[in-house]
């Protein structure tokens, strides 16, 4: 006669239900959690410009549309700054607008207008221009940028430049709808993305404050001479192909990263702390 082992079973099945019953209450409380955050990270981001008149040291545009140079121009041109630093450029679209001449000033980009290509994130982003802030010694900076991605972006920056004044100055994207991201898709999924690239961002400069260790402070940038086809005020600038007659375009070089004034050297990327420059997967700050 075979032995039934019907009260083993039983307990193993119990275990297993409070296990099932316990992940899913965790998964429950995770949603909420997040839910309750997005709504925040929602109401975090400005619906208008705070400041518009305030004067900085800088201008900072995050790269990633048109409407965010054409905002940093427009502050220059108003001379709410001493400099216009662009970080995350790299050839194409955006420096072909900034440098053609119809749309800018030979003498302004000349002078005051400054190009990162380090950058190819937000982290990037605050580093290349905390790096540059601190070669100046400048004490305040306007942000440039989306409004959906400023949360983030101040959050990075104050993060590497606690001692700076941080002005935020979002512009709007038409085809980003804030106000009723519920009826749109395709702003909800952006705006989701953002937030959870927020809490990876916050996460990991916590994680940054407990193991004080593993960050390292910015370094100063080294001197250097500029290149001779570097954009400074000792190279004039010129706009034009002397050969084709068409907008020239400055080229990437990885030896020279950001193009400077002749009396403020370049940042090259060995300045950059290397605890704190690898990439992450982001594409707000560019976009």
């Amino acid at each position: 006669m075979k032995r039934t082992r019907t009260a083993p079973r039983t307990v193993q099945n119990r275990r297993r239900s409070r296990r099932a019953r316990f992940l899913i209450s965790t998964l429950i409380m995770l949603a909420v959690v997040w839910t309750f955050g997005f709504f925040w990270y929602v109401s975090q981001i400005p619906d208008r410009v705070a400041n518009p008149y305030q004067k900085t040291d800088a201008i900072v545009v995050l790269t990633g549309g048109s409407e965010r140079l054409s905002e940093g121009r427009r502050l220059l041109n108003r001379h709410l700054a001493k400099k216009l630093f662009i970080s995350g450029v790299y050839r194409g679209v955006e420096v072909d607008e900034l440098l053609s001449a119809g749309n800018a000033d030979p003498d302004l980009v000349a002078c005051c207008i400054v190009l990162g290509h380090i950058a190819e994130n937000t982290r990037g982003n605050a580093i290349e221009t905390a790096t540059w802030v601190y070669k100046q010694g400048y004490r305040s900076l306007r942000i440039v940028t989306a409004n959906y991605h400023m949360p983030r972006s101040l959050l990075e920056f104050h993060n590497l430049m606690p001692d700076v004044e941080i002005v935020a100055h979002p512009v709007f994207p038409e085809n980003v709808k804030v106000d009723d991201w519920w009826r749109w898709p395709g702003s909800a999924a952006l705006i989701s993305s953002e937030y959870n690239k927020y809490l990876f961002a916050a996460l990991r400069n916590k994680i940054l404050e407990w193991f004080p260790a593993a960050r390292q402070s910015l370094p100063p940038a080294p001197d250097e001479k500029p290149d001779n086809n570097q954009l400074s005020a000792a190279n004039p600038v010129n706009l034009t192909n002397p050969n084709s007659g068409e907008a020239a375009l400055p080229q990437h070089d990885e030896d020279n990263a950001v193009f400077m004034p002749a009396t403020e050297p370049s940042v090259v990327p060995s300045a950059l702390p290397s605890t704190l420059s690898s990439p992450l997967p982001d594409q707000a700050g560019r976009g």
